[in-house]
């Protein structure tokens, strides 16, 4: 199963909140986000920085879509 990080783009969008805000008040590190662009595996403690910053819930930020 691969992650899609989609649900957190159009979050930020709706929220009028750039890449490098997000980065600044979660903590983690513009490698990070371009890691999340590219949709590519994140710790688990990157993913809890960014939900408790955005007062989100995981699934609220990332999908599970099946390869094929």
């Amino acid at each position: 199963m691969a992650v899609q990080y989609n649900k957190l783009f159009k979050m930020l969008i709706d929220m009028k909140m750039t890449n490098a805000e997000l980065a600044e008040k979660a903590g983690i590190s513009a490698n990070i986000i371009t890691r999340l662009k590219r949709d590519q595996y994140i710790s688990l403690d990157s993913i809890e920085k960014i939900c408790r910053t955005l007062h989100c819930g995981v699934d609220d930020i990332l999908d599970f879509i099946d390869e094929e």
